[in-house]
């Protein structure tokens, strides 16, 4: 017992020189036990022999030999101590962490399993796994690395393991399992099936990568188009707004010459006025002295026979009514409505340039009949669309409209611009614009962007509403005949236009289209007659094929040539 508790003590074991576990002991006169080199080695450097622990000093240099007993205590310390970090390492090794299957078998602390057992559905660690290794009849067992739930490896049917892969149904079966529910089926081994799955996995994969290195490729292309794009328009922007600039200014300049030159005609005429009057003054003093020199005569009848002539002499004029005002009522007023003419001028061929740009992406809509509500007439070319008093008897098809007088175009459109343009002359109610194809065509429907509808109309009062949220009232100042609609997909932008007018009439902005969207009509009720001509797809004016025709290259170019008219 004595022996035990000594050997549990490092601290007996140290050398005072090195502080580690003794090496070859030896042991001094004094009874002080040291590493026979440590030693050695503070001899070799001092001058004395003496012990480093008490100081003894020896005459001469004692000679050593090695203490077997505490050699042999040393020895049996150091592997007493191996075996307790055998022990402990193994133990940290071989315990079950989370997310490590367990060993079954094992009771209280569970370690790690080595295996587990396809027949017996059971992980076993190092230590239970010992008789699946020896014995004749367990060796025949299937051995994996260790799964948890086994159960899920089993055949549920048969009770056995999965072993095979049914390629017909894409399934893991047993051995029953083919003999029995997949007699004629290609079956192949798990290493097989799940050789072919993982290539077909890694194909598909790296099907995915090279789409989505494509569409960085398109990304990035788009980018730069964009960059390209904002560059010219924030150069055709300059150019514009300098016009208009420089518009203003001469306005300004004008208006201030204006009021300058009436100022110098103010003064001219003022001082011609100065001129007379000081004149009159003049004359009116040459009288004035005459009255006084034959008022200093004593001769009364004299002056009263002279007076005639001094009265009459010489003209004078009534100066009571004569006024110099500055004449500048209306100046401004007129400048700045000279002004704002010039302006509209120019924002109508901004317009009308606009309007050419978009008409490039002019579609061929024509008008889809299994869409059509059953009062309305279509003609044979899908061009036109009228209310009829008579409601025929049609399929009702799940996209058709069964109680709102509407029809949808035949395209549909999920990516780009797009444009086409409409006849509305004669109508007194219509609606027009793009719905998505999820919208509701049975009952009554709301023409509203939350619905997925984006539509402007005229009513039968004659005026005209953007059906957004919350709607609204349009003021324009004339009555369109042609409408224009032009989307933009990505953009989320839907625009009306007065054609004839070359006016936008409305903008829906900001929009989120994630479906198809088609073209959208409604030439309302027939209303006694009064509402009777039909909305008319017409074709673009002013193309030619898919193209423009040849003129300048932009905005500012087109706004240049007609400023040169």
């Amino acid at each position: 017992m004595a022996a035990a508790n000594y050997l549990q003590s490092e601290d007996q074991f140290l050398c005072s020189i090195c502080l580690d576990v003794f090496t070859d002991p030896v042991t001094t006169s004094c009874g002080h036990n040291f590493c026979k080199n440590c030693i050695n080695a503070h001899w070799n450097t001092n001058d004395q022999y003496l012990c480093p622990m008490c100081k003894k000093v020896f005459s001469t240099r004692p000679e050593l030999h090695v203490n077997t007993f505490i050699s042999e205590m040393v020895v049996q310390f150091r592997e007493s101590e191996q075996q307790k970090t055998s022990s402990s390492s193994r133990s940290e090794k071989q315990v079950a962490k989370p997310g490590e299957v367990p060993c079954d078998v094992c009771t209280g602390t569970k370690l790690k399993a080595l295996k587990s057992c396809l027949v017996c559905l059971t992980s076993y660690c190092e230590t239970h796994l010992e008789p699946h290794l020896t014995a004749s009849r367990l060796k025949r067992h299937q051995l994996i690395d260790p799964v948890e739930n086994l159960e899920d490896r089993m055949c549920t049917k048969h009770d056995k393991p999965l072993e095979l892969f049914c390629k017909t149904d894409q399934t893991c079966v047993c051995m029953l399992c083919t003999v029995l529910d997949h007699k004629m089926h290609d079956v192949v081994s798990l290493k097989e099936g799940y050789e072919g799955k993982k290539a077909e996995l890694q194909a598909e994969i790296q099907q995915m990568i090279q789409k989505r290195q494509l569409k960085i490729q398109e990304i990035k292309q788009s980018v730069d188009l964009s960059e390209k794009d904002a560059d010219r328009e924030v150069a055709e922007g300059v150019q514009v707004f300098t016009s208009l600039m420089e518009s203003v200014e001469r306005g300004l300049d004008e208006l201030i010459d204006t009021i300058k030159e009436k100022q110098k005609a103010t003064e001219k005429r003022a001082e011609a006025f100065i001129k007379e009057l000081e004149h009159d003054i003049s004359g009116l003093k040459k009288i004035g002295t005459e009255v006084e020199q034959l008022s200093c005569s004593e001769d009364q009848l004299h002056l009263l026979q002279n007076f005639p002539s001094l009265k009459v002499a010489p003209p004078t004029k009534n100066w009571t009514k004569v006024r110099v005002p500055p004449s500048y009522e209306g100046t401004v007023l007129r400048a700045v409505a000279q002004l704002e003419e010039t302006l509209s001028k120019k924002m109508r061929k901004l317009l009308e340039a606009e309007l050419k740009r978009v008409q490039k992406y002019a579609v061929d809509v024509t008008l889809d009949p299994d869409t059509a509500n059953p009062e309305l007439i279509l003609s044979d070319d899908g061009k036109q669309v009228s209310h009829g008093d008579v409601k025929k008897n049609l399929p009702n098809y799940p996209k058709r409209f069964s109680y709102c007088n509407c029809v949808l175009g035949k395209q549909s459109f999920s990516s780009g611009r797009f444009y086409f343009e409409v006849q509305v002359k004669g109508k007194t109610g219509w609606d027009l614009g793009v719905a998505r194809e999820s919208i509701n065509r049975k009952g009554d429907i709301r023409l509203s962007p939350e619905f997925g509808y984006w539509t402007i109309w005229m009513t039968n009062e004659k005026e005209y509403e953007a059906l957004d949220a919350p709607s609204v009232l349009l003021s324009l100042k004339s009555q369109p005949q042609k409408v224009g609609v032009f989307v933009d997909y990505q953009e989320g932008l839907v625009s009306f236009y007065d054609v004839d007018a070359a006016a936008l009439i409305y903008s829906f902005t900001g929009c989120s289209f994630t479906e198809k969207l088609f073209p959208y009509f409604s030439p309302d009720c027939n209303d006694g007659g009064e509402n009777s001509a039909p909305l008319i797809i017409s074709p673009v004016i002013g193309l030619r094929g898919p193209e423009l025709i040849p003129g300048p290259r932009n905005i500012w170019d087109r706004l240049t040539t007609y400023n040169k008219r």
